[in-house]
């Protein structure tokens, strides 16, 4: 296990993402024909991820696996997606404002998001820079077969609404 990213991930409209494609596709594009509306993967070469709090920092840690990992029972909201970059592979805060490589190869990937008090921080909507972190997310990356993304657990509301906003996308056109 290598972990790529560990620190605070600013994030506005409760979103940062994962580009390694070109263009920026829209929220609905990412979580057409999903279960899951955390993760969206909709997109070939894109990576839509929303998140409890609307406008701050976020604490996030990114790691790439060579096998699955164990799945961490601690965290309240679990979902998975298939994922295949198509160029360099670049973790991106909302307006492409700041990105940070990862450093995957281009190959099939499965990945896990996890995350933790969303509905905390979905109550306080905005953090300053001074303040103390909320939630706390958790990306990881290990080779695998493209499969159906799934909802592994879910525990807060702010996740269910947003599964809730996924299951309602059309799929997606080719």
């Amino acid at each position: 296990m290598r972990t790529v990213f560990e620190g605070k991930m600013p994030v506005h409209y409760g979103q940062f993402y994962v580009e390694a494609g070109g263009g920026t596709p829209g929220m609905e594009e990412c979580f057409a024909g999903q279960r899951n509306g955390l993760c969206g993967a909709a997109v070939p070469g894109h990576l839509f991820f929303v998140t409890g709090l609307h406008t701050g920092d976020v604490g996030l840690t990114v790691e790439l696996h060579e096998q699955p990992p164990p799945l961490d029972e601690t965290w309240e909201d679990i979902v998975e997606a298939s994922f295949h970059p198509r160029a360099k592979a670049m973790l991106t805060q909302w307006a492409g404002e700041q990105s940070w490589d990862l450093g995957l190869t281009e190959t099939d990937y499965r990945v896990r998001y996890s995350g933790k008090d969303m509905e905390a921080a979905q109550e306080e909507d905005t953090t300053l820079d001074d303040e103390p972190l909320i939630d706390h997310y958790l990306l990881q990356f290990w080779p695998a077969p493209p499969t159906p993304d799934i909802v592994v657990k879910q525990a807060s509301s702010t996740a269910e609404y947003w599964h809730d906003f996924a299951s309602q996308q059309p799929p997606r056109q080719a």
